[in-house]
């Protein structure tokens, strides 16, 4: 399947991701980059592929009084479920918006802060999309992302990798290793906020965490079902001969042999990058 379906978050996905992906997996790093963004202290916030919300929730909760959010994301199936999901009472307010990190509807220097939780490694251009958050910060502003270590830093998905190449050996499903965790190296990422007209030295931080889940098919249903990963093994379903359910349940094998059972815990690792216009 084409890399274009790397970025295909609609039918059941959304729902899957939210309830069982972003517990499993990005909760951590949301409250970790929410922190990092209300220590600023900004005054209008820009979230760039917000997903189903996790990050923008938990700014809404932390952001002085006063301060703005607007979150936006390419896929309006996922700004559907973050909008219904919605904030906590008398949080601040959040304006949901279609919009494309490489082509944002906003002025210039509209910003204090643009923040992206995992959302650069799907972005086609990601040096036109970092130049055109700086484009929207005001002079002195921030951007903020974070971005997936490599696939062997972060074990469930190294293992749901491993077992379903297992199963379609001759085109193994490579969505995980080469998108959510195929844009780690330091040096690249430097390297196109340069290009993108950041003068600045970026801060990156290594930041390691633990994924729980009371079952190893937890983990395999998230990855398998949950996210764009569900698009090539369909693809390949039945020709190559296992269903979607069949791959699942072979990932849940694989998860549960290295980790166990019962409950089950992995390595999840991200770089959190900062720089400043």
């Amino acid at each position: 399947m084409p890399p274009g379906s790397d970025t295909v978050f609609a039918g059941s996905i959304p729902d899957l991701y939210d309830r069982l992906l972003v517990p499993l997996i990005f909760e951590p790093y949301a409250d970790d980059l929410a922190l990092r963004v209300a220590a600023l202290r900004p005054a209008h916030v820009l979230e760039t592929a917000a997903g189903t919300g996790v990050v923008t929730r938990a700014l809404a909760r932390l952001l002085p009084a006063g301060a703005t959010i607007v979150a936006t994301d390419l896929n309006q199936p996922m700004l559907d479920r973050a909008a219904s999901i919605g904030t906590t009472p008398r949080a601040t307010p959040v304006e949901w918006r279609q919009a494309d990190a490489l082509q944002l509807p906003f002025a210039d220097a509209s910003f204090d802060v643009v923040a992206c939780q995992f959302g650069v490694m799907f972005f086609p251009d990601k040096a036109r999309a970092y130049a055109e958050a700086r484009r929207v910060l005001r002079p002195g502003g921030r951007f903020l992302f974070n971005a997936w270590d490599r696939i062997e830093e972060n074990e469930f998905a190294q293992e749901v990798t491993a077992a379903l190449a297992a199963i379609f050996p001759a085109d193994p499903p490579q969505f995980l290793a080469r998108t959510p965790h195929g844009y780690h190296d330091e040096r690249v990422i430097a390297r196109d906020l340069a290009q993108a007209g950041f003068a600045a030295v970026p801060a990156i931080d290594t930041v390691s965490a633990r994924s729980r889940a009371p079952s190893a098919s937890l983990p395999a249903l998230a990855y398998c079902q949950g996210t764009p990963l569900r698009n090539e093994i369909e693809a390949r379903c039945p020709p190559q001969g296992a269903s979607l359910d069949q791959a699942t349940a072979a990932a849940a094998s694989a998860i549960a042999a290295r980790f166990g059972s019962g409950a089950v815990a992995g390595k999840i690792q991200a770089r959190v990058v900062t720089i400043q216009t």
